[in-house]
Order: structure tokens, then C-alpha cells, then sequence
């Protein structure tokens, strides 16, 4: 593909929209704690835009090396999505539940419960590598770095958003936030039938 106006359209398009899921999940993590530094919000918004480009890369990738492979493993991405995000926001909605009558601390977004946020919120990104198999392998890298760079910035303003929010909500932020990735794993789940 031609490296024009179309390209960078369609790859920064791409990336507002596989960035949504991040961005809520950002918007949680932000209620959740309320009292974030600024290198983690650019450390968690780097997870989700790591996993946003890797992602259609390794699509991209299995398109030109083993095709078979990835068609069967499609049908998965759905459940694998409802199931971590599940988990993750049930997790919350539980502690936030349990807690609700207690003096508010805000939980920290721990490292493997951000690893499993960026893996659930990108894997259904697997499949743009068929959106791009077209893209010789310099044209699918810098896609994917658009990909990133437009991850990144939604999902710092979905933190800022949840943090400025989170502290007025003080102890429903929990449940709040729970209640949001269980909804993104839903409609992730839905969507993919429909």
C-alpha cells in the first residue's frame, strides 16, 4: 500500500477504534485509583499501546506464515476477551463490594493484572492483521505504530478522566470499574456474534 493520506486515515481510524476497549479499561483503572502518578498513567497507557501494535503484528504475521492456524484460533479471541475481562472485573466488583462499608483505600493496578487488561483488550485486534495483509512488512510496522500512538493518547485521557471522576466517587469506584470491564468482556463476546 501507498504510504498517503488514505494510509495514515485508515491507520489512525484503526487505532481509535481498536482503542476503545483500552480506553474504557483506562477510564476503570483511573476510578480505581484516583491518586495515580503520572509515570504510571504513562505506564499503563504504554501497556495497552504495546498490545494494541502487537497484536495486528502478530495477525499480520500469521497471515503470511501459517493462515490455517490463525482462522481456528479467530473463533476463540471471543471468549478468551469475556473471560479475562470477567475475571479481572469481577475481581473488582467483589472487592468493591466486600469493602463498601469500610474506610476507602485505593487498590493499586498491579503489573499482571495490567499484563491481562492489555492482553484482553487487544486480542480481538489479531484479527486487523487481515485488514493490513496486504502491507508489506515496513507499512504493517508503521501501522502499528500509528496504532500505538493513538492507543496511547486515548487511553491517557480515559486515566485522566477516571482519576479526576474517581476521587469523587471515593468507594464506588471499585464496583464502578468492575462493572465497566465486565461490560467491554460482554460486548466484545456479543459483537463478535452479530
Amino acid at each position: 500500500m501507498e504510504l498517503g493520506f488514505a494510509f495514515f486515515f485508515y491507520s489512525i481510524s484503526l487505532g481509535a477504534g481498536l482503542a476503545m476497549d483500552a480506553f474504557s479499561v483506562s477510564l476503570a483503572n483511573g476510578l480505581n485509583e484516583p491518586l495515580m502518578r503520572a509515570r504510571k498513567m504513562c505506564g499503563i497507557a504504554g501497556t495497552f499501546a504495546f498490545f494494541q501494535a502487537l497484536m495486528p503484528m502478530l495477525g499480520w504475521i500469521c497471515i503470511h506464515t501459517v493462515l490455517q492456524y490463525f482462522q481456528s484460533f479467530e473463533k476463540l479471541i471471543p471468549w478468551i476477551a469475556l473471560a479475562l475481562l470477567g475475571f479481572i472485573g469481577g475481581k473488582m466488583l467483589y472487592e468493591g463490594i466486600k469493602n463498601a462499608n469500610e474506610p476507602m483505600e485505593h487498590p493499586k493496578v498491579g503489573f499482571a493484572a495490567l499484563l491481562v487488561q492489555g492482553i484482553a483488550t487487544s486480542i480481538d485486534a489479531l484479527s486487523v492483521g487481515l485488514t493490513i495483509a496486504e502491507y508489506d512488512l515496513f507499512s504493517a510496522l508503521l501501522s502499528a505504530l500509528i496504532i500505538a500512538l493513538v492507543t496511547f493518547i486515548i487511553c491517557l485521557v480515559g486515566l485522566l478522566i477516571g482519576r479526576k471522576v474517581g476521587t469523587k466517587l471515593a468507594g464506588k469506584a471499585s464496583i464502578f470499574g468492575g462493572a465497566i470491564l465486565i461490560i467491554i468482556g460482554l460486548e466484545i463476546f456479543i459483537t463478535s456474534w452479530f
